[in-house]
């Protein structure tokens, strides 16, 4: 009975998740592109200037570039890896160029989120700033629109537990250690990792937002700057071959060869990978942002938007051209296989690479578990206060053991399906409250440009 449900639950999520949910985060995100001017090109020189200007946490709980880090965090996982390797298998080389569209879309997306994050947010009874699409949809749209605040609320509280996350990083240390030594019993060592993972992830999240900002922004720019590293010296290792990597990026994006049908497999399977990876739209990083200190909606726009660059731009840029100048991608796969084409490529190139590489799968890994706690008990607090909140902290700890252990094909299509019931209501209502994004947008700027002064670097406390 249980396989049968779990087999009608994997269709469903199958079909939702799949065209429905890529028109509507790639087509709804290039529309909110368009009419926004293109303000994800335009305006990134600005975004730059809010995320280095002077950050302070006054009446929020965190500063905006806390808030970025906490959003990379969660967005920077294994997909970064394993999902760009699929993506390369399926899509080839010109997958690559697609995920940099993808990027540049959802960063304006990204900038629609963090702008209502801050204009529509609420404070609970003590004072503490509140975001996320169920007070955008409570604080600006008509009171027939609560129950879809209500079904964002409750699909986040599901939607952000970390069933892949900490059954892909099981099973990938279990991998790594089996060359190491021999293991007699599989079962017991992914409940040991899990044991670890649960403690290590419940001595950051019980501590609060503010724990998780504080601890995401030295894991972030470490491991970034660590993967960053290790990639430089396979590129310099392989220099003279960067140009031929570099030239089938481009020359395969628009490739004829199998036609028109086989373009359009491209262009989807690597905007696909990147809007996966990046969360712009799903609504998880309105709620992050909007427990900002920053009073400016639009400042905080700016900042929101340089997530999609950095994770989907950079850190995937970083993958594909590491796989593509010391990797095998003739064989697609899951993304198990995806990790292991990683782990092959990193092997093969770096003394000890696939060891190195997997220590840096393990931070993607943990950061995003953090934030993704977060996320998920400020569903549960909308929905049932702060005791809500408790409880759902720790059943999130006491999943990650469960999931490292157990099959995940039911959880896995439950999950995907509570991640498409996030996105639906989170687009629709960036649609709706567009001309809010612009309107805030246009008095910004008009006002930055009247005073001749840069206010993106004035002191953003209250």
């Amino acid at each position: 009975m249980l396989e049968q449900f779990s087999e009608i639950i994997q269709g469903i999520a199958d079909s939702v998740c799949g065209y429905p949910l890529f028109i509507v985060l790639i087509g709804g995100g290039l529309f909110l592109f368009l009419y926004s001017g293109m303000i994800s090109l335009r305006r990134l020189p600005d975004a730059m200037k809010a995320i280095t200007g002077r950050q302070s946490a006054g009446r929020g709980e965190i500063s905006s570039a806390q808030a970025l880090a906490s959003v990379v965090a969660a967005t920077i996982g294994m997909g970064n890896i394993a999902g760009v390797a699929i993506a390369l298998a399926m899509g080839g080389p010109g997958a690559v160029f697609w995920m940099w569209v993808s990027a540049i879309v959802g960063m304006s997306t990204k900038y629609h989120e963090g702008v209502l994050a801050i204009k529509y947010r609420s404070r609970d009874a003590q004072g503490r700033p509140l975001g996320g699409p169920m007070h955008i949809i409570r604080n600006a749209m008509p009171h027939r629109w609560r129950p879809l605040a209500a079904l964002f609320a409750t699909a986040g509280m599901f939607g952000t537990l970390c069933i892949m996350n900490a059954n892909q990083l099981t099973e990938a240390t279990l991998s790594t250690a089996s060359h190491l030594m021999s293991i007699d019993n599989p079962t017991v060592f992914k409940t040991i990792t899990g044991l670890v993972i649960a403690t290590i992830v419940g001595l950051v999240v019980v501590g609060g937002v503010k724990r998780i900002a504080r601890v995401a922004s030295v894991l972030v720019p470490f491991m970034v700057s660590a993967y960053f590293l290790m990639v430089l010296y396979i590129i310099v290792g392989n220099i003279d071959n960067v140009p031929g990597v570099l030239h089938s990026i481009f020359s395969e994006a628009f490739s004829l060869r199998a036609g028109w049908g086989g373009l359009a497999g491209i262009a989807i399977i690597g905007a696909r990978r990147a809007a996966l990876v990046n969360d712009a739209g799903v609504g998880t990083a309105s709620i992050m942002h909007g427990t900002s200190s920053n009073r400016e909606p639009v400042r905080e726009g700016l900042v929101a938007m340089l997530g999609p660059a950095i994770d989907s731009g950079f850190v995937c840029t970083l993958t594909a051209l590491a796989i593509l100048l010391c990797g095998d991608i003739s064989a697609s796969g899951d993304s198990v296989k995806g990790l292991a084409i990683a782990l092959d490529a990193f092997g093969s190139a770096i003394p000890y690479g696939e060891y190195l590489l997997m220590a840096i799968v393990c931070c993607f890994a943990m950061s995003s578990m953090f934030s993704y706690s977060f996320y998920g008990g400020r569903c549960a607090h909308y929905l049932f206060g702060d005791r809500g909140t408790k409880v759902y902290t720790w059943f999130f700890i006491l999943t990650l053991v469960v999931f490292a252990v157990i099959p995940l094909s039911f959880a896995v299509g439950l999950c995907d399906l509570f991640y498409a019931l996030m996105a639906f209501p989170t687009m629709l209502t960036l649609f709706m409250l567009r001309n809010e994004v612009k309107a805030e947008s246009t008095a910004y700027f008009a006002k930055e440009k009247e005073s001749g002064q840069e206010l993106i670097k004035e002191d953003i406390s209250y």
